[in-house]
């Protein structure tokens, strides 16, 4: 039998998610940052107040920090595409999350509100985005069977930290004032740096483990004693130059790969996506304000919020682990369908509540869906795009939503303006999701289920059968013959050890009449030194 190729046969050369190790503790960093990226805007708004008096602005004009920050973490998806696929997700997100905390401790120095909205809206949201994106990265390429479980984990980082951030912020403002509150954010934010520090690549593990077998395969080509130890050595070199002369076309990785838009999946999944935030984030926005208007108190009004946050925490894992069972998970995008017409149903049907008890009723449906779009929109993108491409379909899919953050929240609330209607908004805002989800689903089964041939295979160039093609190809055919009459190995090893002969005995003769590789065969033997055996014995195994 041959000598394994160190490169291809006994150095793993793949790497494939562990599913668990370091890779709960990358989850919990992701649970970290996802919490900051998605409660630190809403959070902010407890100061709102005290800095309308200090700068002598209107509840709109404070309202834009928030919304500079959730641009920023949607718009600059393909910059951040660009700088993980360029320096990595640690890097990346260690530069985020100094920018995020040194955007928060500015802030508490400035004297104007454009000021506020350069420090606390531009550089904390970029460094927010810079987190945020990398680390959905990170968990993708360590959690493979169980990644449904692991995003729904993930997710429920946004409610949790949403409840501990707005009563940690009202006790910050009446202790220290907004500019000490804010000083002190500042400084959890660097907590995004610890969890930028643990995104550890799985690359480096992976290398160690390839050296420890290469340390192997030269010790055990070093063993035998003579010209073979010399051998051994020289392979060993020409492997080294190998894998070096290999690493050279790394230099050319695009930084943003746009032919994820050649991917129906993708693009269905896009159009979807864009159509569900247009009236997604509408019902809780609006929610305290029409309950008020309904005639509930303002305790009662914001303790509805905080009902929808209870709710939610328990449905993205709990949905994370449905979305993991094996008869779910081929299925994942219309389980995604089913959440989004949930969502939007509740939408529609809550409409006409007009006392406090409906409102609760709708808060705890609305929480369930809700959870369950935010436990299953990034597992979705994964399952269509892969882990490979999934740092720029991710940028380009945030951008993407925030053309639709920016048009969806602001158009809602001119048309209660407008009207003077909240039920017809809540229809409105229903009929989105309700849309996004038809599309998602009639689009996946009628465009994606279509079509699924395989290519068929390369017709060899004319001429280049030459002999020692036909000594593999009686290779193969006497390990077919072999396997499908259920004879012993050692008649394969025989058919092998004949059809290597028959190889070596060709390439002779060819070497004593032409001095070197025949021209028809360039592309078969060039590879391998003109050396027929080396070629035979490595496809046979």
């Amino acid at each position: 039998m041959g000598r394994p190729d160190p490169e291809e046969g006994q150095l793993p050369a793949p790497v494939k998610p562990p599913d668990g190790g370091w890779g709960w503790i990358v989850l919990l960093g992701c649970f970290v940052i996802t919490g900051f990226s998605y409660a630190f805007p809403k959070a902010v708004s407890v100061y709102f107040k005290e800095l309308m008096k200090d700068f002598h602005v209107g509840y709109s004009d404070t309202a834009w920090i928030s919304s500079i920050m959730l641009a920023m973490l949607y718009g600059t998806g393909p910059v951040c595409s660009i700088m993980v696929n360029q320096f990595g997700c640690r890097p990346v997100m260690l530069i985020g999350g100094l920018l995020a905390s040194a955007g928060m401790i500015l802030a508490s120095f400035t004297t104007n509100i454009i000021e506020l909205y350069l420090t606390a809206g531009v550089l904390t949201g970029l460094g927010m985005a810079l987190n945020f994106q990398p680390s959905l990265i990170m968990l993708g390429t360590y959690f493979d069977k169980r990644r449904p479980l692991a995003n729904g984990l993930a997710a429920a980082g946004s409610p949790v930290f949403l409840s501990s951030l707005s009563p940690l912020g009202q006790v910050l403002l009446e202790k220290f004032g907004w500019r000490g509150g804010f000083l002190i954010m500042g400084g959890l934010l660097l907590n995004c740096c610890t969890c930028g520090a643990v995104m550890r690549p799985l690359d480096m593990g992976m290398k160690r483990k390839m050296g420890k077998a290469q340390d192997k395969y030269e010790a055990k080509e070093m063993l035998p004693i003579g010209g073979k130890s010399e051998e051994g050595i020289s392979t060993t070199d020409g492997t080294k130059k190998g894998k070096k002369a290999k690493k050279k076309p790394k230099k050319g990785k695009k930084l943003l790969d746009f032919s994820i838009f050649s991917n129906r999946g993708f693009i269905i999944y896009t159009i979807s996506k864009f159509i569900l935030v247009l009236g997604l984030f509408v019902p809780p926005i609006l929610l305290v304000n029409y309950a008020k208007d309904t005639g509930v108190p303002d305790t009662e009004a914001a303790f509805l919020l905080s009902i929808i946050g209870f709710i939610d925490i328990f449905a993205r894992p709990a949905c994370g682990m449905v979305a993991g069972l094996k008869w779910v998970r081929p299925h994942v995008a219309y389980l995604f369908s089913f959440s989004m017409l949930f969502n939007g149903l509740t939408d529609i049907c809550s409409a006409r509540a007009s006392n406090y008890t409906g409102l609760v009723i709708f808060c705890v449906f609305f929480g369930i869906s809700y959870g369950m779009v935010g436990a299953l929109q990034f597992e979705v993108l994964m399952a269509i795009v892969g882990s490979q491409k999934f740092s720029s379909a991710i940028g380009l899919v945030l951008l993407i939503e925030a053309f639709a953050v920016l048009i969806g929240p602001p158009s809602a609330g001119r048309l209660v303006d407008a009207l003077k209607n909240y039920e017809v908004i809540f229809y409105l805002a229903g009929s989105e999701v309700v849309l996004s989800a038809l599309f998602l689903g009639v689009a996946s089964y009628c465009c994606l289920n279509r079509g699924k041939k395989e290519p068929p295979p390369e017709n060899p160039p004319a001429g280049a059968g030459s002999d020692t093609e036909e000594a593999e190809s009686d290779v193969q055919e006497a390990e077919e013959h072999s396997s499908d009459n259920h004879q012993p190995a050692h008649s394969t090893d025989n058919a092998v050890v004949m059809a290597s002969e028959e190889a070596n005995h060709v390439a002779e003769e060819q070497r004593g009449e032409g001095g070197g590789c025949p021209a028809g065969d360039g592309e078969v033997l060039a590879r391998d030194g003109c050396n027929a055996d080396q070629m035979v014995e490595r496809d046979s195994f």
